[in-house]
């Protein structure tokens, strides 16, 4: 059997972080074209008329000379793009095709990763390496702490002075980030800042994941696992006990590389989670997974039942959510691999 997620420790490799700034396996090759738009919400298909025109405006200034001189933003809108809706509308998707449709340089990457970026090279560093882009985009914008809130709004400012086009998407809007959380008021500057550069795009509908679907699927037993385990020796299996603490030792933005080339992944014990910390690491785990396209199979409670109801009424609700949604789709898949 493959080793378990717990007993694998990611390097960091500063080196390769900007290498690493691409639509993860699950985008790779979305379009606008393969968008499905629901005919019901009519804000999705003017979402994806806006983002052309957006990858237009980014395309008209391909010729523009950058060597020597930066070029200031195209006056003809703000510098970014925000997408704003629920989860399983596929802003992500969206987000994708707009970087495929853009010509280089760019990056595309998680809040988690750009924060972590510039921890690992300096800010100074970090925005030299980031104002060489034509467009950055921005997956899963979230302000947890007010740190972040101080960095975001002032790597964002340097990025738009150099001429650089922002996307970015998220579950909140720009002007209510952070709240919930921590008291946003006091960094109400920095929350404006950030608002005062993007245009934003509301994306109503429900989770396509989930349409006309059923729930959760049932979990399997331990015995059942072991014969899966015995079936598959790819199979990367995991307590769940043992996962939440290898979790608390490994930085989230190595969390990708964490489940690299796994090809299903086996979870014994699944409980529901209580405590915040592990809840958080919890979320991002599940991004990286369904990045990837991991199918999951797990025993213990259903994974719709993975946080509290407490949890699921706070200020981080809606990454629960979201990360049940991807969960539920991966246990699916799970479930057809084990038949």
């Amino acid at each position: 059997m493959a080793p378990a997620l717990s007993a694998r420790r990611p390097d960091l490799d500063v080196e390769g972080l900007v290498d690493e700034f691409l639509p993860p396996p699950h985008f790779g090759d979305v379009s606008f074209d393969s968008y499905l738009p629901d005919p019901s919400q009519p804000t999705q298909m003017a979402a994806v008329a806006a983002l052309r025109a957006f990858a237009e405006r980014a395309n008209r200034a391909v010729g523009a000379k950058r060597a020597k001189f930066r070029r200031a933003a195209p006056p003809e809108g703000r510098a970014g793009v925000y997408l704003d809706g629920g989860f399983g509308v596929g802003k992500t998707h969206l987000l994708a095709s707009l970087w495929h449709a853009v010509p280089g340089p760019k990056r595309f990457g998680t809040f988690v990763e750009y924060t972590n970026f510039v921890g690992a090279l300096g800010f100074r560093h970090a925005v030299e390496v980031l104002k060489s882009s034509r467009l950055v985009c921005i997956d899963e914008f979230e302000l947890d702490d007010p740190g972040d809130t101080v960095l975001m709004s002032t790597l964002l400012g340097e990025l738009v002075k150099a001429g650089v086009l922002l996307a970015a998407t998220s579950n909140t809007l720009p002007d209510k980030l952070g709240e919930g959380r921590f008291a946003a008021e006091d960094f109400l500057r920095e929350i404006q800042g950030l608002s005062a550069h993007f245009d934003v795009l509301r994306i109503d509908g429900e989770d396509y994941r989930h349409r006309g679907l059923p729930e959760a699927p049932t979990p399997v037993t331990s015995a059942e696992l072991d014969t899966l385990a015995a079936e598959r020796p790819d199979l990367v299996r995991d307590d769940f006990e043992a996962l939440l603490a290898h979790l608390s030792t490994v930085h989230p933005s190595r969390y990708g590389a964490l489940v690299a080339d796994v090809p299903m992944v086996a979870i014994d014990g699944v409980r529901t989670v209580t405590d915040q910390a592990q809840a958080l690491r919890l979320v991002v785990l599940v991004d990286r997974l369904y990045d990837r396209d991991v199918p999951v199979v797990t025993s213990g409670v259903p994974v719709d039942l993975l946080f509290s109801a407490e949890m699921l009424k706070g200020g981080y609700r809606k990454k629960y959510y979201r990360a049940i949604s991807r969960l539920v789709s991966l246990a699916r898949d799970g479930q057809s691999m084990v038949g």
